[in-house]
């Protein structure tokens, strides 16, 4: 189904710390926020994350412009790390975009510390030829958005308010 050579190869760097970075990949609530591209959303009540080897990711995305576009994804995880590692089967279905056909990829997303506070972020992905080029805008559109998110996310400490 793939290569050695994975089709997407993308790494960033990140300004939050990788317990956040992590969380916003394996929290629904979280990655609600940002995932997919730009003008896509996905439904919380179609989302479902069972986060360990053996488990499962599932999630529907939904486009702004055409609502009869619903993109199913499940990923079956087959190496989990908490907070490391995450690297998985995707079958992705439904009603696709621009003819494109249903398609199985595999994804290995891997967090690293940087300096205090910031995580490099990388993105492997196996991928047939044919959806290589709409993936990596996806993941880039989706990056910006969740650059965005952990903006929001975090508290600075000095307002954190203790009572």
């Amino acid at each position: 189904m793939h290569t050695e050579v994975p089709q997407i190869d993308i790494s960033r760097v990140l300004d939050a710390p990788r317990g956040l970075v992590y969380r916003a990949f394996t929290d629904p609530d979280h990655f609600v926020a940002w995932w997919g591209p730009i003008g896509h959303s996905l439904p919380r009540t179609e989302i479902e994350f069972d986060v360990r080897p053996g488990g499962h990711q599932r999630w529907t995305e939904v486009s702004a412009a055409n609502p009869d576009i619903r993109v199913h994804v499940h990923v079956d995880l087959t190496d989990v790390t908490h907070g490391e590692l995450l690297d998985g089967l995707m079958h992705v279905t439904g009603r696709l975009p621009d003819g494109v056909e249903a398609f199985e990829t595999r994804v290995r997303v891997e967090f690293h510390d940087e300096a205090p506070g910031r995580t490099r972020l990388t993105i492997h992905q196996w991928l047939p030829q044919q959806v290589t080029g709409n993936a990596e805008q996806g993941w880039l559109e989706a990056l910006t958005k969740l650059d965005a998110a952990l903006i929001d996310t975090r508290t600075p400490p000095s307002r954190v308010e203790v009572q």
